[in-house]
C-alpha cells in the first residue's frame, strides 16, 4: 500500500514550527509497515526548511520516505498548475474524524487489513467477554487469585 503520513501531531506531538517530541510507537511502526513493503510518503503542511528539518528527524531514527509531499519521487512538486491531492490507499493524521488512533491499533488495521469498525468490534467483544467472566465468577462465588489473597 502507499500510506500518507503526516508529521505534526501524528508522528511528533503538535509544537510546529519546533519540532514536538516523538509520538510514542510512531517511527517504530513505521517502519515495520515499511519492513512489510508498504511505501510511506511523508504528507505535511511544513515546506523548505521546516520540511528539511522534519525528513532528517526522521532519516535520523532510520526512517526514510518514499516520497516527500509527492505522489512519488520523480512528481514536481510546483502545484499552480493541478491539484496537491495524493493518491494514496490509506492516511495516517492527527486530524481524521474521531481523532488519532494509537499506534498499535493503526498497525493492526494496516497489517490485517480490517477496517476501523472491525477493530472496535473486537475490542467491545473482548471487553464484554471479560465482564460476562466476571458475572459467572460472582454467581459461582468462587474468587480469583487476588480475591482469594484479599478476599
Amino acid at each position: 500500500m502507499l500510506i500518507a503520513v503526516d508529521f505534526d501531531g501524528t508522528i511528533v506531538e503538535h509544537r510546529y514550527p519546533e519540532i514536538g517530541p516523538e509520538i510514542p510507537f510512531a517511527i517504530q511502526t513505521l517502519k515495520m509497515l515499511q519492513k512489510e513493503g508498504h511505501r510511506l510518503v511523508l504528507w505535511s503542511v511544513r515546506e523548505g526548511k521546516l520540511l528539511e528539518d522534519a525528513v532528517d528527524f526522521c532519516r535520523e531514527r532510520g526512517l526514510e520516505f518514499y516520497s516527500v509531499n509527492s505522489n512519488y519521487t520523480e512528481e514536481q512538486t510546483d502545484h499552480q498548475n493541478f491539484s496537491r491531492k495524493l493518491k494514496a490507499d490509506v492516511f495516517i493524521d492527527d486530524r481524521n474524524v474521531g481523532g488519532m488512533l494509537d499506534w498499535g491499533s493503526i498497525y493492526r488495521i494496516i497489517h490485517y487489513r480490517i477496517k476501523f469498525a472491525d477493530l472496535i468490534a473486537d475490542a467491545l467483544e473482548e471487553r464484554l467477554g471479560e465482564l460476562e467472566y466476571q458475572k459467572i465468577q460472582k454467581k459461582s462465588g468462587k474468587k480469583g487469585f487476588l480475591g482469594k489473597l484479599f478476599g
